[in-house]
């Protein structure tokens, strides 16, 4: 077994003045998306200028916090907000949904897409290969902050954390126990599979040239699917617990109409055949 590194969840501290691990690991992956995005609008082919990725850029991440905050908020912590609206703005403490910062996204891309007079799945074909970074970085954020944990596990790599920073996983063991049972890092679970696996099935698929659309309902697929998988292991949040069957949970929930989109994307993209979605060559 393995046991928690307990990393301080402040980076940086100038006084009064806090830099968290968290916020860096969002910062992370926008500069990565951004980095990605540039090198592929430079392409041959490529109807993107840099100039134009900047701009979606700031779109996009205007989208995942506003976006990501608000989801959490009303999906997971709407008593928060009751007890005090301003938690709302309380993102250094963790607390960002993905289906939250995706819809902030969709709004983002819309927007963007008016501006530069490019429809809707133009943009998103070309912005899908390049979150799945961002991803990695927060999963690699909650971590640090030490939050959504999986069940107990006797795998060899199950972490073991330590009570007195962790008392809820220690809550019916001895008095004195230092240790926590072994737990799923299923933070580490949805970094490898939401964030890794899904960036380099996209970058593959998304290098050659594909119908419209395609890209994006490939992007919801596989991200439906791996999220759901590990839910089968991580704890449901505490205030919310298991919404039916003893299994299913908030994040499968959510993800479902993600899988369905998906799915009729990919089948109305490959039907209608409209090029060119390609995000590496082409934004039109």
């Amino acid at each position: 077994m393995l046991t928690y590194p307990d990393i301080d969840p402040v980076a940086v501290q100038l006084g009064p003045l806090k830099v968290h691990w968290y916020g860096l690991m969002y910062l992370i992956g926008f500069v990565l998306g951004w980095a990605l995005g540039r090198w592929r609008a430079s392409r041959s082919g490529s109807r993107w200028t840099g100039a134009m990725v900047d701009d979606l850029v700031f779109f996009v991440v205007v989208g995942v916090v506003a976006g990501g905050r608000l989801g959490y908020m009303l999906f997971y912590g709407y008593d928060q907000i009751l007890a005090n609206p301003l938690n709302i703005l309380k993102v250094w403490e963790g607390g960002m949904s993905f289906h939250g910062g995706l819809i902030g996204v969709v709004i983002g891309v819309w927007l963007f897409g008016r501006k530069h007079g490019l429809t809707f799945f133009q943009v998103s074909d070309f912005v899908a290969p390049l979150v799945p970074p961002g991803i990695f970085a927060g999963r690699i954020g909650n971590f640090i902050n030490g939050e959504l944990w999986g069940h107990a596990s006797q795998a060899p790599w199950a972490m073991q954390l330590p009570c007195a920073r962790f008392p809820e996983h220690c809550v019916g063991l001895p008095a004195g126990t230092e240790l926590s049972l072994p737990l799923h890092p299923s933070q580490l679970y949805e970094a490898g599979l939401e964030g890794l696996v899904l960036f380099a099935l996209l970058w593959w698929f998304s290098s050659r040239p594909r119908p419209r659309m395609a890209v994006s309902g490939m992007f919801l697929v596989l991200y439906a699917i791996f999220r759901s998988s590990v839910e089968l292991v991580r704890q449901p949040d505490a205030h919310i617990g298991y919404l039916a069957f003893d299994w299913l949970t908030m994040g499968q929930l959510l993800s479902l109409p993600m899988l369905l989109a998906g799915a009729l994307m990919l089948a109305l993209a490959y039907r209608s055949r409209e090029p060119e979605g390609s995000a590496g060559r082409t934004a039109g």
